[in-house]
């Protein structure tokens, strides 16, 4: 007798295509069944290297990140604290989600329980929320380093950056709350599968058998509310600085004045381009292929931690210098 393939015998139980008959609800399934990346079961192998290549150069980079700013004392400012804020949030977001992509790549072990999924969903994302509250406080520092050079000091003072930072970890874990306290509350139908590598939020809620409108309703809230409002304050505080940049009276004093916004801009670029990309067509691209919805997720957590320290270590000086600095003396 000829074996079904296991994508066939789940394909009836996805949320796309479920009957509405004969299902059994249960509020709280004990686990729920990661399919990894629908459609390329064969490849998942020769997927998992390019994934595992980014993480390890996003955890190396980041905890290089933190080991130059902690010995440098010249880079002891407002910024360079920021980007210690960036660089852990770039360790806690990919090992949220790796290790047991992984697992399901090399062991095919797909079950999550229904609290671990739920915990990986809330540090995923609320550290997301948290990586684009640290970038528009990066955008603020930039602003008053450029149109407030002499004011600096005196306005982002040591606490002052810790309130900021403060700020947006709460700001983070408080607005992804509601995701879990909805999430737990649904009652689930007889499957339990979800199409991806991680507990997304939209993914997990397309599961439920009930209406979920206040579910995706919130999820665009904190979309355009948090990381619109975010990128409204950035393209703010760039305005200010373009038109600081265009008064300066020579053409050398413009370029290396804007040259010190251009890590921050491809950071920007880095993270939101693909976001909001991720977040839209996962919400509104019903034509576009499922394993291309699960790519661009994953790439969308892998990819900034991987860049961010390559793109602050290559332009900023002093981290540079200390690079050098550190390598020279070893092969001495």
């Amino acid at each position: 007798m000829q074996e079904t393939p296991f994508c066939l015998i789940v394909g009836h139980l996805l949320p796309y295509s479920m009957s509405d008959s004969n299902t059994t609800h249960f509020t709280n399934p004990s686990t729920f069944i990661l399919l990894g990346i629908s459609g390329l079961e064969a490849a998942h192998v020769w997927i998992s290297i390019p994934f595992c290549t980014m993480y390890t150069i996003a955890i190396l980079g980041n905890f290089t990140i933190l080991f130059v700013v902690k010995r440098e004392r010249s880079l002891h400012a407002p910024m360079s604290y920021f980007l210690c804020m960036l660089a852990v949030t770039d360790l806690v977001l990919p090992t949220s989600m790796l290790p047991k992509m992984l697992s399901i790549f090399w062991f095919n072990s797909r079950e999550i329980g229904f609290s671990a999924c739920l915990t990986q969903m809330y540090f995923i994302h609320s550290f997301l929320v948290m990586e684009s509250g640290i970038l528009a406080a990066m955008g603020f520092d930039r602003y008053v380093a450029i149109c407030h050079p002499l004011r600096h000091s005196t306005i982002l003072t040591n606490p002052m950056v810790a309130k900021i930072g403060l700020a947006v970890v709460l700001r983070g874990g408080m607005l992804t709350l509601p995701y879990l306290l909805l999430v737990r509350q649904w009652p689930y139908c007889e499957t339990n599968i979800i199409p991806d590598t991680y507990c997304a939020h939209i993914a997990v809620v397309k599961l439920a058998c009930a209406d979920t409108r206040i579910s995706s309703y919130y999820g665009l809230f904190v979309l355009f509310c948090v990381k619109g409002l975010d990128m409204f304050f950035v393209a703010l505080s760039y305005t200010q600085i373009l038109r600081a940049i265009f008064r300066l009276p020579t053409k050398d004093a413009r370029l290396k004045t804007f040259g010190t916004c251009i890590s921050h801009l491809c950071a920007i670029l880095t993270f939101y381009v693909p976001s909001l990309f991720s977040s839209l067509t996962y919400r509104f691209g019903q034509n576009v292929a499922l394993h291309f919805h699960v790519l661009i997720g994953n790439l969308n957590i892998l990819v900034p931690p991987m860049l961010n320290p390559i793109i602050y270590g290559v332009r900023t000086k002093q981290v540079r210098d200390r690079l050098l600095q550190l390598f020279i003396h070893k092969d001495i």
